[in-house]
């Protein structure tokens, strides 16, 4: 099993920053693509950031040119900038992963999130 787990989430002012980590533990051989999704209340979870294991980075419209994805592979860690942050950028924030295992099965895994307040 491959465990993902959150952190750095809290309320921040608009414009200020914050950065969320997701540290990947487990039965990991490999991982693959490493991203971040998030859900405000009453809405669908969405796509924030993904990269792939060559770096190669995929942003949502919303967040270009103010989030930052990045990824640690010695540590099994992704990491997400956020700067700028906006009021509609509150939601819980999940990490997401995927990889194969030492006996060469594929898994994917979800974080439990971590909420990210952006208010006054």
């Amino acid at each position: 099993q491959v465990q993902l787990v959150e952190s750095g989430g809290g309320l921040v002012q608009p414009g200020g920053s914050l950065r969320l980590s997701c540290a990947a533990s487990g039965n990991i051989f490999s991982i693959g693509a490493m991203g971040w999704y998030r859900q405000a209340p009453g809405k669908q979870r969405e796509l924030v950031a993904t990269i792939a294991s060559d770096g190669s980075t995929n942003y949502a419209d919303s967040v270009k040119g103010r989030f930052t994805i990045s990824r640690d592979n010695a540590k099994n860690t992704v990491y997400l900038q956020m700067n700028s942050l906006k009021p509609e950028d509150t939601a819980v924030y999940y990490c997401n992963a995927d990889g194969r295992n030492w006996s060469s099965r594929s898994w994917g895994s979800w974080g439990q999130g971590t909420q990210v307040t952006v208010s006054s």
